[in-house]
């Protein structure tokens, strides 16, 4: 292993992140490796890699690094908004992604994107994705927010919301700041609710999804609607 405060310039080639990324793909890459190439450069007596291993190591992981709400400390503004700048381009290429679908069939890309979207809150966001009757995507929005315990979810506005795109189906999404995917006797009644509002105007709910760590979890696969 290079040391630490010899400049990445001065490593062998094939060690080098940037180079390592271009020959072999950025799926090759360490997270400390993939933290370096957007850092750009160490402090003094410490490079960019080594950097992304103490920060990582500061923060936890990976992800408790990501979803921060400032910056921590060793990085500066410019390396900060070039992080959350990254983590907004592949949430906005899994919309594309979404988008492009000629129908949305596959309920496992859509629990990829809705995760992409809620699961950094450190508060519960109550978000819908509305259909058109061949369930193809017109619109993503975050309707409600609440605190670390609970967002306040009222159908009249999901029905209002629903009528404006003129949505023939809807997809929920909510995360749990807990971590924890599993739907509470809260989260089951709501969707009861929800769902007999939508019956009203002629609107399918064909899945309400929990956001936690880890795979998010289908009331519809649960037959729970």
């Amino acid at each position: 292993m290079p040391d630490s405060a010899m400049t990445i310039s001065k490593w062998p080639i094939a060690e080098r992140p940037r180079e390592k990324l271009l020959a072999r793909g950025a799926h090759i890459l360490s997270d400390a490796e993939l933290l370096a190439v957007f850092l750009g450069s160490g402090h003094r007596g410490l490079n960019a890699v080594d950097l992304g291993r103490r920060l990582l190591g500061g923060a936890g992981d990976l992800k408790a690094l990501l979803d921060a709400q400032r910056p921590k400390r060793g990085i500066g503004t410019v390396a900060w908004c070039r992080l959350q700048g990254a983590l907004e381009l592949g949430r906005r290429y899994l919309d594309a992604d979404l988008r492009d679908r000629e129908t949305l069939e596959d309920p496992a890309a859509s629990a990829r994107f809705l995760k992409s979207r809620l699961s950094g809150y450190p508060y519960e966001v109550f978000a819908c994705l509305f259909l058109d009757n061949r369930h193809r995507v017109i619109a993503f929005e975050e309707l409600f927010r609440g605190t670390i315990d609970g967002a306040n979810v009222h159908p009249r506005e999901v029905v209002r919301r629903c009528l404006v795109h003129n949505a023939a189906a809807a997809i929920f999404a909510h995360n749990h700041p807990s971590g924890i995917a599993e739907p509470s006797a809260d989260d089951r009644t709501i969707t009861r609710r929800l769902r007999d509002a939508l019956d009203l105007i002629d609107v399918r709910l064909l899945d309400h999804f929990i956001i936690g760590d880890g795979t998010p979890t289908s009331l519809a696969q649960r037959g729970w609607l």
